[in-house]
Parts: structure tokens; sequence; C-alpha cells
């Protein structure tokens, strides 16, 4: 099966504050350039990096026209500790996600 590669997303992977049912929870986006792809929230941190690897690889899959793989948890376990860049590679596509705050350009 041919691999697309070249492709890169970022992520924004934060705490939000407790709410009325006082529990953690973890806020996540996914963006391609200056486009919000996608956005939500889990209850902890291993949850939200699984959820932003698998709507990465589905992204890809639509944007380069390739049918998505089935969807597969196991695949996109693990922890995403906020901050770090990881290469994801699901499927057909192959994607590097990197933290929204290293895409911006430095102001003067």
């Amino acid at each position: 099966m041919p691999t697309v590669q070249g492709l890169e997303l970022s992520y924004s992977l934060y705490p939000l504050p407790p709410g009325r049912f006082l529990f953690r929870r973890w806020k996540w986006e996914l963006w391609h350039g200056p486009q919000l792809i996608a956005t939500g929230w889990r209850l902890t941190r291993p949850d939200a990096g699984r959820a932003l690897r698998l709507q990465a690889a589905e992204f890809g899959h639509r944007l380069f026209g390739l049918p998505a793989p089935p969807r597969d948890e196991r695949v996109a376990r693990g922890d995403l500790a906020p901050g770090s860049a990881e290469r994801v590679a699901i499927g057909a596509v192959t994607a590097w996600l990197v933290p929204r705050a290293l895409e911006r350009p430095a102001y003067s």
C-alpha cells in the first residue's frame, strides 16, 4: 500500500479548569494551518492524545481522497505530552503532530 507523507498538523492540548462536576478534563484541538479541524475534551491526557491521533489520521485520509482505515483505538494509544511533536502513521497516511505554539511566528 502506498504511503502519503508530508502532512503537518498542529494541536493544542491543555487542562480545563474544574467545572460543575469538579473533575479534571483535557481540551484538545487539531489544526491544519489556520483551519480548525476538530476539537473536544477527554477525562485523561492519554485519551485526549488518542483522540488527536485518530482525528489526524481520518483527516489525512479525507484530504488525500483515500478511504480511512477502520477505527482502532489500540493503534492510537499512548500519552501525548503537551508540547511534544510526534509522527503519526495510521493507515496509508503519515503526519506530523506539532504543538500549535511552535508554529506561530516570533514577533519582536
